[in-house]
């Protein structure tokens, strides 16, 4: 899926296809996000005017780095989440033990399509912090690629937990509901937040 051109893959997803979705959509707002944090601190390693930030940048470029390359499989992992759920739907169900593995099944399925969203949520939650150093100590002629950064990761984390959202509400595992639920309305919180924050920090 990460190897498809944009424009096959802007295709695919615009298709009758379920995959990729929206989880897969919020990985890859999360990769760019990750890249346009990690292009700002490129501009500004290297710049006399800089130096004083250069290890600070260094920093911010390998892990936004990582990011990047994360979310790009995290696109994969997420389509394979959903599929495992399509596949479940389809096993047999004319006994009750057929019956019974295949509920089994969907709800495990159901489970890794809530968990895989919610790990990219977090991950892109991630990316603010650094969007956040570049905006504010980052070549200034690119602040606002770091602001889009900022905001792009803010997408891509609420995009990614309303697809946690609608898988939990299929989930009988009470417990585990409770605990996403509590987990996906923290991670929304500290990301409207933390996006308001680098925004205010906008010399537009």
């Amino acid at each position: 899926m990460k190897n498809l051109t944009l424009e096959q893959f802007s295709k695919d997803t615009a298709s009758d296809a379920p995959v990729p979705g929206g989880g897969s959509i919020a990985a890859v707002c999360g990769s760019l996000s990750a890249a346009l944090t990690a292009m700002v601190a490129n501009l500004t390693i290297g710049k006399k005017k800089y130096v004083e930030v250069e290890q600070e940048m260094q920093e911010v470029l390998e892990k936004a780095e990582k990011i990047r390359v994360d979310m790009l499989d995290l696109i994969e992992k997420d389509c394979d989440a959903f599929n495992l759920v399509m596949d479940a739907f389809k096993l047999p169900k004319e006994t009750d033990e057929e019956k019974q593995q295949r509920t089994a099944s969907i709800q495990e399925g159901l489970k890794s399509a809530a968990i895989v969203p919610y790990e990219i949520a977090e991950k892109a939650y991630s990316i603010m912090a650094l969007a956040e150093e570049v905006v504010k100590k980052g070549n200034s002629n690119a602040v606002t690629d770091g602001l889009v950064s900022a905001m792009t990761a803010r997408t891509a984390v609420l995009s990614a937990l309303l697809n946690v959202k609608i898988n939990l509400d299929s989930i009988k595992d009470e417990e585990f509901v409770s605990e996403m639920r509590q987990k996906v309305q923290q991670v929304e919180e500290k990301a409207i937040k933390s996006e308001a924050h680098i925004l205010s920090l906008s010399p537009f």
